[in-house]
């Protein structure tokens, strides 16, 4: 699926502008992610312009009559102005009033000669101008009718591993702005994990590990190759509330706890087969350690984790059966200790693989369900858990690990799946304790040239499916392929376009005679698919010459090792067989896509980068090398070569022999 942003600014401003009201037949539903629940057409359209307003009569609606009106120069171009009062026709009016039927996030929108935008809570009003913004960007004509909508689930998410791969905040902030654009309102953040030893030449001590949240307690603890301050991370979260998404933190263990162990040896699991990654549950340390550590973030009236809930992990501990029932009173001790500070714990589903007597608390407590053979789905909730469907068949996305999913099915998963399918088990649509569904990112392999830029990609992929799912249920209507063409024409959100796509239609996005050094050019970036040509004379260029370069990636004409044509991003050097040389004169194409990059010179490919997988000692198992590049275009470097005709193409197109 491609993702592609509508035109902004002066062209969308005069379409607003110059589009009439017009008489039409009564429309079908509009389309939206995810398609409203209910929808009444009538004959007609409205269309919104620079005379309409914005308008609020409660002042508990003001911060997203606000929010709308940004959002919506974001999109078209127009600025409305936003006033407290009554409104007239041609206005877009919000207002909280009472609905039973339509539960905490549902909400109401009337297009007739004005859109009067109902709700009975602030959280619906912001899912109902996500939903117009949606109608405004796929089109200036508003249909009339009534939309009447509210989810399925009231768990929608998302989790991303940021332990083994660290995903900076600037980025997260993003996220949460195109997990809000399609209603999705949980985003849970792993916070710790570690690689795989064999990997590491079967070493613990050479073994990847991170976690990623500065400590007072434990100075030191937090990962040097990147972690989150403790009051960047408290106002990153309230930020997400005020977008109507909860971050959940997890701090994981007693598994996947290599970042303590290697901290404080002490609590070193000593069974000598899981070594470093596990707890020790039989050592006071380990008690002591996580109390004190788990104290730092859920203690206080104005606490590091703000959300109301946190995951405890619990997930993947081994040992026999004597170490399984220590593991449960374990889970249990932290469960309570967990509800202490007024949290509702959430643990990855494990008492089936943990078979034992000692009891684990069930109330106020959210278990997700992602492997049957850890946890049984009809034993969970038989014993009382509420339940999140999050089944790693369906939805665990590793990227290039070759296993689990490089990208999401999304064909299979609109067609066949809902939250209430979990491994071969189907728990029920409608059963109570099942709250919502997810999917998650899993970085698995460490240093493995994945970006982030490549893990967003990979999310946009699945995210429209999986918001149609968790809002919809079973209930969609819209056939996946018009579904999948439609959904591409979405933004990510309004202003947000971490993807670098650049136009509509394929097509040349860029085009200039002549590229001088130092300046800055009218795109930051091309996203998957591109196509980048340039003419170059070349002269005597210094080790590390930039060509282009944006805040996310540098080619260089010469890099800084090497010497040759190169790019970098996120720490990754990859040099090209070719270097530029006084007096030549060559045509350069460099193609790419989510796969790889591609150089060619004068029609003759040079270099292909794409995938390809590496041997770690004696072992069979492989690890990818990924070799993308998101191309850099925001300023050209300070090079003496000539550079020009620059033709930058949003799809991929190998040269002519």
């Amino acid at each position: 699926m491609t993702f592609k942003h509508l035109l902004k600014g002066a062209l969308a401003s005069a379409l607003l502008l110059s589009c009439p009201v017009a008489a039409m037949a009564a429309p079908e539903k509009p389309f939206t992610v995810p398609e409203v629940r209910q929808w009444k057409g009538l004959d007609g359209s409205l269309t919104l312009n620079s005379a309409s307003r914005i308008t609020y009569t409660s002042d508990a609606v003001a911060e997203i009559a606000n929010e709308l009106a940004k959002d919506y120069k974001a999109i078209t171009g127009v600025e409305l102005q936003v006033v407290k009062g009554k409104a007239s026709k041609g206005d877009v009016s919000l207002a909280l009033k009472a609905d039973k039927k339509l539960g905490t996030e549902g909400y109401s929108i009337d297009i007739d000669n004005r859109v009067a935008v109902t709700a009975p809570t602030t959280e619906g009003l912001r899912w109902a101008s996500k939903t117009l913004l949606q109608l405004c960007e796929t089109s200036p004509e508003l249909p009339k009718g009534k939309i009447t909508d509210f989810p399925q689930y009231g768990f929608r998410g998302f989790m991303i591993d940021a332990g083994r791969k660290y995903i900076p905040l600037d980025y997260l902030y993003k996220l949460v702005d195109v997990m809000a654009y399609y209603k999705m309102n949980v985003l849970h953040v792993h916070l710790n994990d570690n690689g795989f030893k064999y990997y590491y030449d079967d070493d613990w001590d050479k073994t990847q590990a991170a976690f990623r949240l500065e400590s007072d307690t434990y100075p030191g603890l937090a990962a040097r190759d990147g972690s989150y301050t403790k009051n960047e991370f408290r106002d990153f979260q309230k930020y997400a509330l005020s977008k109507g998404v909860e971050i959940v933190p997890e701090i994981d263990f007693p598994a996947h706890t290599l970042a303590f162990t290697r901290y404080m040896p002490e609590i070193m699991s000593t069974d000598g087969v899981n070594g470093g990654d596990h707890l020790n549950l039989d050592a006071p340390e380990t008690y002591e350690f996580l109390d004190n550590l788990l104290k730092e973030y859920l203690e206080g009236p104005d606490p590091v984790f703000v959300s109301k809930r946190f995951h405890i992990g619990t997930d993947e501990y081994q040992g026999d059966s004597i170490t399984m029932e220590k593991f449960r009173a374990f889970t249990d001790r932290y469960i309570k200790y967990t509800k202490q500070f007024g949290k509702t714990p959430l643990i990855w589903g494990s008492l089936t693989h943990a078979k034992g007597q000692t009891p684990v608390e069930t109330d106020g407590v959210l278990m997700y369900l992602w492997s049957n053979g850890y946890a049984n789905p009809e034993d969970m909730l038989n014993l009382g858990y509420d339940v999140v469907s999050i089944p790693d068949g369906y939805v665990y996305i590793v990227p290039a690990a070759g296993y689990y999913y490089d990208y999401l099915n999304t064909e299979m998963l609109y067609n066949n799946w809902t939250p209430a399918q979990i491994g071969n088990k189907n728990v029920g649509d409608d059963n109570p304790q099942l709250k919502g569904g997810m999917f998650a990112v899993w970085n698995d392999h460490p240093n493995n040239g994945i970006t982030v830029k490549d893990v967003h990609h990979r999310i946009m992929h699945a995210l429209p499916t999986m918001a149609a799912k968790t809002w919809d249920g079973k209930d969609v209507t819209v056939a996946y392929e018009d579904f999948a063409r439609k959904s591409s024409n979405l933004s990510e959100a309004p202003g947000v376009n971490y993807l670098g796509r650049q136009g509509n239609e394929p097509g040349v996005v860029l085009e200039l005679a002549t590229v001088t050094p130092g300046m800055e050019l009218p795109i930051e970036e091309i996203g998957y698919d591109y196509t980048v040509d340039f003419d170059i004379e070349g002269a005597d260029e210094a080790p590390g010459t930039v060509l282009f370069e944006s805040p996310a990636a540098t080619f260089w004409l010469s890099d800084p090792i090497g010497e040759t044509m190169a790019f970098s991003r996120e720490g990754h050097l990859n040099n090209f067989r070719h270097d530029v040389r006084k007096g030549e004169k060559n045509h350069v194409t460099i193609t790419g896509d989510n796969q790889g990059t591609q150089l060619y010179v004068n029609g003759k490919l040079v270099d292909n980068m794409s995938r390809r997988w590496m041997r770690f000692g004696n072992s069979d198992r492989k690890m990818a090398q990924v070799r993308t590049l998101v191309f850099p275009l925001a300023k050209a470097g300070k090079f003496n070569s000539r550079i020009s005709n620059l033709k930058v193409r949003n799809y991929k197109e190998a040269p002519a022999k």
